[in-house]
């Protein structure tokens, strides 16, 4: 019997859903692979980078005529950041926002420019000192290395629903990678990049982010990036302090939001080859006075669940942390917001435990906590991903004794910002993208036909109308439906329920319209 009879037999013991989860979950093994690999090399780019950094802005601390090697150098490398960034739109700031746009709006993204640019506009930010993340520029490093290993699997058929469900799965093997926290980088995927729960997609989430969990491990050891499994836990009494903390942190996701996108629109009014000279400039002073505030700031949410400073250095750090992220990440330099956020909403955790530490009651071992609690919840508030921050927090912590207040203080905080009317921050940066590039990259250079899977919501356009009833984009067709273990072949007077699968084909030239429209059917209605 040859490979190909085996393939086929196969293929008719195991239905084609089936068949399809199974084979994205084997992909998505050499997904984890490939990206765990590239995001490992990434981070400890970028580590080194940041601790180089640190050493530079000290030397030039104690000898101050060194600002002039450092300033020839810094002008060399903003004028490299810019130019790579022009080449390679897609490859500056956060890259979370391209990769859904990839997935969710059919942008094109080209992994043979994004991998190099990110690599060496991330170590070039870190040398200096720039308040960016890693874990940002680690997703899309992910999805690239992930739509490497689909072009080199499918050869040259286009398949574009398995390329986005791949890529999915490489978003959520670099988030697994950098924060070696394979729960959170299955539930981003889910919930901040497909944003959809298909078993095809969890399964090849799930295969990519353990196997580039094991990666990562192997590379760094056992202990995630932030580890709060020493902290105590708030005593019943006590929880009545989650509904102020989620207040404040829905607060402050809520301002990190607008002082990023205002200095982003501050920074467009320049030049595009002075924006990282500006931000690199104003690292100067930040790295020979406040160092702590340089990188990303794991340190920093050290510092806070530990109280190691005073409340008016807490306070100092908040400030500087907050607009030299935005400074920084304003500039377009390639660089993620991710642990800046978490930083920034765990100072202020620290500054609210130490105020009721000092002025209350409020023992001292509560402080990590709320530093850990107001954490998750100014990223929820920011990124309007609660389960997966929920889901980080706990896998930081190691236990599992800390989601009630996590959890808690998160979904208080997505309430103010939605009472705040805050639109989650990776939207409002994708929609700026795609207005900055006239969606020129969401045009397929190929035009022939696709295929997409989306799930049908309760309250959707769709739901409970009969195929032929739905005014569907013109240029797709329903071909395929999935009902519980049911694979159904629809007719036009197959009725349509919440929870169904639909597999639709569509024209590589109406792509970039149908995936919005079929959207706006699809999905629950929230008016």
């Amino acid at each position: 019997m040859t490979g190909n009879d085996a393939a086929h037999d196969i293929r008719r013991l195991i239905p084609r859903f089936d068949h399809l989860k199974w084979k994205m979950a084997a992909a998505g093994i050499v997904i984890g692979l490939v990206s765990g690999l590239l995001v490992v090399v990434y981070r400890l780019g970028i580590e080194y980078g940041t601790d180089a950094s640190r050493w530079i802005y000290a030397r030039i601390r104690e000898t101050p005529w060194l600002i002039a090697p450092w300033a020839v150098a810094a002008v060399a490398a903003a004028l490299a950041i810019a130019w790579m960034v022009g080449k390679e739109p897609m490859a500056g700031g956060s890259g979370i926002p391209q990769t859904n746009g990839v997935v969710i709006c059919g942008l094109k993204m080209r992994w043979q420019t994004i991998l190099p640019v990110r690599f060496v506009g991330g170590l070039l930010g870190a040398l200096f000192g720039l308040s960016l993340g890693r874990e940002g520029p680690s997703i899309q490093i992910g999805a690239s290395g992930a739509q490497c290993v689909s072009h080199r699997l499918r050869g040259r058929r286009r398949e574009d629903m398995q390329e986005h469900y791949l890529v999915t799965a490489g978003a959520a093997a670099g988030l697994s990678a950098a924060f070696s926290a394979p729960l959170s980088g299955m539930m981003f995927a889910l919930e901040g990049v497909h944003r959809s729960f298909s078993p095809a997609i969890l399964m090849g989430a799930t295969a990519a982010s353990l196997t580039a969990d094991f990666v990562s491990k192997y590379c760094f050891g056992l202990r995630p990036v932030l580890d709060f499994g020493d902290i105590g836990q708030l005593s019943l009494e006590e929880y009545v302090w989650l509904i102020p903390l989620g207040l404040v942190a829905g607060l402050v996701g809520s301002l990190m939001n607008r002082s990023l996108l205002g200095f982003q629109t501050l920074y467009g009014k320049l030049p595009a080859w002075s924006r990282p000279m500006i931000a690199i400039a104003i690292a100067l002073p930040v790295g020979i006075w406040l160092p702590d505030v340089l990188g990303g700031g794991s340190n920093l949410i050290d510092t806070a669940e530990h109280a190691r400073v005073g409340l008016g250095m807490l306070c100092l750090l908040f400030v500087a942390k907050m607009l030299f992220t935005s400074t920084s990440f304003g500039s377009g330099a390639p660089g993620g917001i991710f642990m800046p956020i978490l930083a920034v909403g765990s100072l202020v955790g620290g500054i609210c435990g130490e105020v009721l530490h000092r002025f209350g009651d409020l023992p001292s071992d509560a402080v990590a906590v709320f530093a850990v609690c107001v954490m998750t919840g100014t990223l929820a508030a920011s990124v309007k991903t609660p389960i997966t921050s929920i889901l980080l927090a706990v896998e930081m912590s190691g236990t599992l004794t800390h989601m009630l207040p996590v959890a808690a203080v998160a979904f208080v905080a997505l309430l103010v910002s939605d009472l705040l009317r805050t639109k989650p921050i990776y939207g409002e940066l994708l929609e700026r993208y795609v207005r900055a590039q006239g969606m020129q990259m969401a045009i397929a250079s190929h035009v022939g036909s696709g295929i997409m899977e989306l799930p049908l919501e309760m309250g959707a356009i769709a739901d409970g109308k009969r195929v032929c009833d739905v005014r569907w984009p013109s240029g797709c067709l329903i071909i395929g439906l999935r009902r519980g273990e049911s694979e159904i072949v629809p007719r036009g007077d197959t009725r349509l329920r919440a929870g169904d699968y639909l597999v639709v084909l569509f024209s590589g030239e109406e792509e970039r319209e149908v995936r919005p429209a079929m959207r706006r059917l699809c999905d629950a209605r929230l008016d």
